[in-house]
């Protein structure tokens, strides 16, 4: 057990470091080869920044472990909802008035349907992922094609000054710290799960899914902190859809994933409400104060109280 648990950390570890310098080292070298900002955000900074979970979740299916790699999809969807937000808007508030992510929203509560679709009619295949992906190909078109221009320093990990050389390390960093840790949370996680008697669905939504989402839940506190706490919505929104269509549709072309009961029954549904709670918020532009932060908290304290 306290090695499995010691897997576990070191690969959590190893995905942040993992991810952070992936991040730097793609938006940099893409800058340096002429790429607008605009394009670096919607396309390099969001596939970097949801490598972690997309590592994961293919090193589970591999591994025959493919109720973790769907676990942490949609565990990750439910906690960036309900914790990465609840923190914020508890910690201070998170402003909504002006911002424009009704569309984004629209378009992430569709892929949740679809995903809830193809669940129902049976393990999301090859077929499913090819379509998840051709979704993914519409949206960033749509993004792309009514996106302002950006400047660089609004870019995760833009970095002017950076030499080729440490564009380089942090390339090397990145793409050898994610798939170790991967492997390392994996393994550690599917383990305990075992020896506990839980499900390794119930690790993947719980464990697995709050540990990839760990660098988004820094960042977006860390924005809030900085009075930017506007941002961790449009994140959550962008990466809740990004793990929807591109991560579940690159795992579904390589390994089949059969849907766990359990799913079917709870987690979708729960995944989907979560989801819809932002309406008020994005259409009405209604405050996330500190009681609603509290309140996703709770919320999220329930559902796992109901899974274990």
């Amino acid at each position: 057990m306290i090695v499995d648990s010691l897997l576990v950390l070191a690969g959590l570890v190893l995905l942040v470091l993992g991810g952070d310098n992936l991040v730097k080292g793609a938006v940099n070298l893409s800058l340096r080869l002429g790429v607008t900002p605009t394009v670096v955000g919607l396309t390099v900074v969001a596939f970097g920044t949801s490598a972690p979970e997309m590592l994961v979740s293919v090193s589970a299916a591999l591994k025959g472990s493919t109720d973790i790699a769907m676990g942490n999809v949609v565990g990750s969807n439910i906690a960036n909802v309900l914790v990465i937000l609840g923190a914020c808007a508890a910690l201070t508030g998170i402003p909504t008035k002006g911002l424009d992510l009704n569309e984004s929203w629209v378009m992430m509560m569709a892929a949740s349907v679809v995903l809830i679709v193809m669940a129902v009619s049976g393990p999301i295949g090859r077929i499913d992922g090819l379509l998840l992906l051709a979704m993914l190909g519409l949206v960033l078109w749509r993004q792309l094609s009514t996106a302002g221009a950006g400047g660089e320093g609004d870019l995760e990990g833009a970095d002017a000054s950076a030499s080729g050389g440490k564009i380089a390390l942090w390339l090397a960093i990145g793409l050898v710290a994610l798939p170790v840790g991967a492997q390392l949370l994996v393994t550690g996680a599917t383990d305990i799960a075992r020896s506990f008697g839980i499900s390794e669905a119930v690790i993947g939504l719980t464990l697995v899914a709050v540990g990839t989402s760990l660098p988004e839940l820094a960042a977006s506190i860390a924005s809030a902190r900085a009075g930017r706490a506007d941002m961790a919505l449009g994140n959550v929104v962008g990466s809740n859809l990004f793990n929807i269509l591109a991560i579940l549709g690159i795992t579904a072309l390589i390994k089949p994933l059969p849907i766990p009961p359990q799913m079917l029954q709870l987690d979708l549904w729960v995944m989907l409400a979560a989801s819809a709670l932002l309406w008020p918020f994005l259409f009405r532009s209604v405050r996330m104060g500190k009681r609603v932060g509290l309140g996703l908290l709770a919320g999220y304290a329930l559902y796992v109280g109901i899974l274990l």
